[in-house]
């Protein structure tokens, strides 16, 4: 893992190196999603019965795609007593946080009768994809169908790969019912994102997908935007820890491990003022790594894009920080309240040296659904606010319309849209449609 002196080592290779690692521009991966999209489009339920056959080896009989509830029920039933009172205690904190997204419609009402307004729309049906290679995350089933139920979307479908027998992951299954979802699909890959964003005899369209994957689903969800919407496109995951000489070298390698193990994509950085801090990360980061199960994966992450940067001071730090945007930000600091407001783009924050990053992964309650590599420049956590759409209302009283109809006759006219003008001048007194201002 790299060390970084801020100053006088050139860091815009590290930032350059992470920006690559976005799941998009890789051309023959999406030629391939088209293809996989356009038979999914034209040919349904088929498509869906040969790829699965092709990429996850698994041959679905006809009309066996979607899970029986009872067997959704079987895989929550069996769950251990212990695990299962984990689960609900997460979900419960989960949807705790997210009833404090919800919006309102609302109107205000002038003194000449003009009434503005929002009106607070749920989406009718969304879908939510839950991956299942090498590592299932049944905890992003929580974190992404709750929001939409919270936000009361009418109808929660998810779609993940079978297993070998056919069947789907039994946690991710009892966290879907969990969460409470609808009907759940045995269908992976850019194949259910095409099925969910199309429809199919078996699989409904959605009007919206939620949930990460690897680049082909990633691929997908960025080709169907349009036709459904999407939460983001999300890459691999990643971690920036800002911490003093008063954080624990020990508390600060386990957070970075945390993250490396995902994916040899993932990142993890250390920005510090302090070089003796920086020494002591590097050396607990090699001492535990050889104790954990997924070493391989962390060393290919850390090697790749792994670094620690020296700063001069922590407010370099923060810089820092805002320039790479991270997915997930710990402050360990003497008093990480007090640069809370310098941080302008993380995805979540988390303060203080006992709030380490899976708290939120798993328990906390704040979404783990989050933007990655740069984009948490302008995306936000999912959240309520995108199960949800947003509806204008406007009701003019006949006297407010008068008042306003010589200013939008002039600003039509100013654009060249006479049509537009005339919609108004034909609701006015036949003096004012001659020209003169209504009174």
């Amino acid at each position: 893992m790299r060390i970084y002196e801020y100053g006088r080592d050139d860091i815009g290779i590290l930032f350059e190196s992470l920006r690559k690692r976005s799941p998009e521009g890789n051309r023959d991966v999406e030629e391939e999603v088209a293809e996989i999209l356009k038979n999914v489009r034209e040919r349904g339920d088929e498509a869906l019965y040969e790829y699965t056959l092709k990429f996850d080896g698994v041959p679905v009989p006809e009309d066996k795609l979607e899970v029986p509830r009872k067997e959704m029920q079987k895989a929550l039933d069996g769950l251990d007593e212990n695990l299962r009172k984990v689960l609900e205690r997460s979900a419960d904190n989960i949807r705790a946080f997210h009833e404090n997204q919800k919006e309102r419609s609302w109107f205000v009402t002038d003194d000449d009768g003009t009434i503005l307004g929002q009106k607070v729309t749920p989406l009718n049906r969304v879908g939510v994809y839950a991956p299942a290679g090498s590592a299932p995350l049944p905890s992003t089933v929580l974190m992404d169908i709750i929001p939409a139920k919270v936000a009361g979307v009418g109808e929660i479908i998810l779609c993940s790969p079978p297993q070998k027998d056919g069947s789907v992951n039994p946690m991710i299954l009892a966290c879907a019912v969990i969460a409470g979802v609808d009907r759940v699909f045995a269908v992976g890959g850019a194949q259910a994102i095409g099925a969910m964003a199309y429809g199919t005899q078996t699989i409904p369209a959605v009007d919206k997908i939620a949930g990460p994957g690897n680049i082909y689903v990633a691929t997908a969800k960025k080709q169907v935007f349009g036709i459904c919407g999407i939460d983001m496109i999300a890459g691999p995951s990643e971690i920036l820890v800002i911490a003093d000489e008063s954080a624990n070298p020990e508390y600060v390698a386990a957070d970075m491990l945390s993250q490396a193990e995902h994916d040899p994509l993932a990142s993890a950085i250390l920005v510090t003022d302090s070089k003796v801090l920086a020494d002591a990360v590097l050396k607990s980061i090699e001492q535990q790594a050889e104790k954990l199960e997924r070493r391989e994966v962390i060393r290919k992450s850390l090697e790749a894009y792994g670094a620690v940067i020296v700063v001069p001071s922590i407010h370099d730090a923060v810089t820092v920080s805002n320039r790479i945007a991270p997915e997930h930000l710990e402050i360990s600091t003497k008093d990480p309240f007090a640069l809370l407001p310098e941080i302008r783009n993380a995805g979540a924050i988390f303060l203080g040296q006992y709030s380490p990053e899976p708290v939120g992964d798993y328990f906390a309650g704040p979404n783990h659904t989050l933007p990655t590599a740069g984009t948490a420049r302008f995306f936000s956590p999912l959240g309520v606010y995108d199960f949800i759409k947003r509806s204008s209302v406007i009701c003019y009283s006949p006297r407010a319309f008068i008042d306003a109809a010589p200013y939008v006759v002039s600003f039509a006219e100013a654009e060249g849209l006479s049509a537009h003008a005339e919609s108004v001048r034909v609701r006015c007194t036949n003096k004012y449609a001659g020209g003169s201002e209504p009174r």
